[in-house]
């Protein structure tokens, strides 16, 4: 039997693959892990924002077996820095011409004098040799430290993989005349019903009754192939686990080093109000200043057409840093969303919050060299993690799914 950890995407994903016998236990009383949605006075709200580009063509086709083409919008995908009280295009970096003349200037200069052969060994360092220290220290850096709640310099310069929007000279001075307007998700499928609507239909796939919830992994003996959880003891061929990495590691009683496994929190608080707001087109939109408390608006009105403003703001903490009184954190949200000209004159009708630890996991060196080798050990015990946590690292809701089929094909 395949004991799999966790009911979420991966979970799932990886039960509605395998050619063997399984059970998956979840903690939770829900399936879907952070891919949940709340309906609350007529708005439709996720733990926070999920938008699905399918860049497998073959995942798209299968998770849109169970799901009618008018349960989904396909959103074009608008988003804007707001900078110093000006709109700026995403990406910062290639659109830097829109900057008031002086920090143009300053931001074109530094990008064509980078010192050659500067450092760039680590994520902070990287910003500066690639796109000079005007574009680095006006945007990149501090949206970036907001995000992770932590030294950029602690991080590895390919934490972010391929969601990171790089750009060269050429494409940048390109941009000027010539916007691309091209990323990685330049459109997106979002379900009416939200990202639980997904989750469902991969579920459909699974066997209901291998689904155990409210179970929760206590202890894994990796040599008798047992676990143990607060209602049985189970005995496994197999352990497919979706819980972060440090986490297995503590049920397994696996020793790790507990300084190179760090992460930030996010605080999401969902808001509706009375009335559409000033934004009409923005999907999201970045915020890198520090005297706004959080560092990411979304706009759900936007995807899904309503004549309410409907938004996820996102707040940053470090991992061990107390996220306080969640009053307070609201009444200073909805200020500073009247001082970014967010909200003007609407009236605040419903609310939903829900704290994500871990949310963005740290990718440094030293954590990729210590799970390589200690997620070669567990796969030697016929243990196997995956999963945006599971294998400790930032990725997609799709690439979770890949991953979960790609493994159950290696297992079969």
């Amino acid at each position: 039997m395949d004991l799999i950890i966790g009911a979420g995407i991966s979970g799932l994903s990886y039960a509605a693959a395998t050619s063997h016998d399984y059970l998956i236990v979840e903690a939770e009383e829900q399936i879907g892990g952070y891919c949940k949605t709340i309906y609350k006075d007529g708005f439709v709200w996720d733990y926070s924002g999920h938008f699905f580009h399918f860049q497998h063509p073959e995942l798209r086709d299968y998770v849109m077996q169970h799901i009618s083409p008018n349960e989904m919008f396909t959103v074009q995908k608008h988003t804007q820095i707001l900078y110093k009280d000006r709109h700026v295009d995403f990406p910062f970096q290639m659109n830097i011409h829109q900057l008031e003349q002086q920090e143009f200037i300053d931001c074109l200069y530094d990008l064509f004098t980078i010192p050659e052969g500067a450092p760039s060994d680590t994520f902070k360092q990287m910003l500066y040799a690639k796109f000079g220290r005007g574009i680095a220290e006006k945007f990149l850096i501090p949206y970036n430290t907001k995000l992770y709640a932590t030294d950029l310099d602690r991080l590895d310069v390919d934490a972010m993989g391929r969601f990171f929007p790089y750009a060269d000279r050429e494409q940048i001075v390109r941009n000027f005349r010539h916007p691309e307007g091209k990323s990685y998700n330049a459109t997106f499928l979002y379900p009416k019903q939200g990202c639980i609507r997904i989750v469902n239909s991969v579920a459909s796939h699974v066997d209901k009754d291998r689904v155990s919830l409210g179970e929760r992994i206590l202890f894994v003996d990796p040599v008798s192939h047992t676990a143990v959880t607060n209602r049985h003891t189970l005995h496994y061929d197999r352990l497919v686990s979706t819980i972060p990495l440090p986490k297995l590691f503590d049920v397994c009683n696996q020793p790790y080093d507990k300084e190179v496994y760090t992460w930030n929190k996010v605080l999401v608080f969902n808001l509706g109000f009375d009335a559409k707001g000033p934004e009409r087109t923005n999907c999201w939109m970045y915020i890198p200043e520090n005297k706004y408390l959080f560092y990411r608006v979304g706009f759900y009105d936007n995807i899904i057409p309503q004549d309410r403003m409907s938004l996820y703001v996102e707040i940053g903490f470090a991992k061990d840093q107390p996220v306080g009184d969640i009053d307070t954190l609201l009444q200073r949200t909805l200020d500073d969303l009247h001082i970014a000209g967010i909200v003007t004159d609407q009236h605040l009708v419903a609310e939903h919050h829900v704290i994500m630890d871990p949310a963005y996991v740290h990718i440094t060196r030293r954590s990729e060299a210590d799970k390589e080798a200690k997620m070669q050990l567990l796969e030697q015990s016929d243990i196997y993690s995956i999963g945006r946590y599971g294998a400790w690292k930032y990725c997609s809701l799709e690439d979770n799914m890949h991953d979960a089929f790609t493994l159950a094909e290696r297992l079969k």
